[in-house]
């Protein structure tokens, strides 16, 4: 749903959140080490970006809306941008969580323009999708959908340790776990078991469900399993990964921050052995 085009002014809006952003950096207001996000009434005047859309949520009652701005817009006095990864750190969950899905529409919103099968320009449908008005393809927001899989290893008279590894793509110095995205045809437990073995050639047992988590980056979700080890020595695949070992909770090298489910997966893992004991 769009709510004003790039050429109203934010007077018009009645008090609404607005997750504005340049790239996958959200304007955020800061003032003494305190961020927020801007409502109508306190957030820039001049857009250059596509029409804003509405986000499908509330805070606080109020509705909230989302737009990207030029890649050279700079920010007036007394405004920053984030990168969306760093908000959580910034903000409220309820914001940052929010913030993920403007992101996400946003993203959408700019990788649809035109109609896959004919080429027209899509127009958009009264909530968050869009039809051909050529060939009458409808589309919807994709979402993405990965793995990622805690692997706990038992040894006699050994403590317990999990599998850590470190991924070429991670930006940052920090060991995480196992992950990878579904493929054609797959059950989740399926690409738990093929990803484990194409990247570390280990097999495992006693596959289990965790939970799930929105990745807003830009739009994909992370669905957490644990599992046993069942044999195998590791064998990197070295396209994939840098490094991956087994460690004890007593020895943890650095790990994923706090916003993510890897972490999720890391605390609980070592909450367990520590209830255990």
């Amino acid at each position: 749903m769009i709510l004003a085009n790039n050429n109203d002014s934010t007077d018009n809006i009645n008090s609404i959140y607005l997750f504005i952003f340049r790239s996958n950096y959200l304007l955020l207001k800061c003032l003494n080490d305190k961020y927020e996000v801007p409502m109508s009434d306190s957030a820039p005047q001049m857009y250059n970006g596509p029409n804003l859309i509405s986000v499908p949520t509330f805070i606080d009652g109020h509705e909230c809306g989302a737009i990207t701005v030029a890649p050279d817009y700079q920010p007036e006095e007394n405004m920053c941008f984030v990168s969306l990864r760093d908000s959580y750190h910034c903000l409220p969950e309820k914001f940052y969580r929010v913030a993920g899905i403007a992101y996400q529409l946003l993203y959408w919103e700019e990788s649809s323009k035109y109609c896959s099968v004919c080429g027209s320009l899509m127009e958009r449908l009264p909530v968050n999708g869009k039809c051909c008005p050529n060939c009458k393809k409808e589309v919807w927001p994709r979402i993405n959908p990965a793995i990622i899989v805690l692997i706990r290893r038992k040894e006699l008279g050994e403590a317990e340790k999990v599998l850590l590894v470190k991924a070429h793509n991670f930006k940052g110095d920090f060991y995480g776990l196992v992950a990878g995205f579904l493929e054609v045809g797959e059950s989740l437990e399926e690409c738990v078991v093929r990803e484990v073995y194409e990247e570390t050639h280990l097999k495992i047992k006693n596959l289990k469900y965790f939970g799930s988590q929105s990745w807003p980056y830009p739009s994909g979700i992370m669905i957490g399993f644990i599992a046993d080890y069942d044999g195998g020595e590791i064998v990197l695949q070295e396209s994939e990964l840098k490094s991956a070992s087994w460690y004890s909770k007593d020895n943890l090298p650095r790990i994923p921050e706090k916003l993510s489910i890897a972490r999720k997966l890391i605390d609980y893992w070592v909450d367990s052995l520590s209830t255990s004991s």
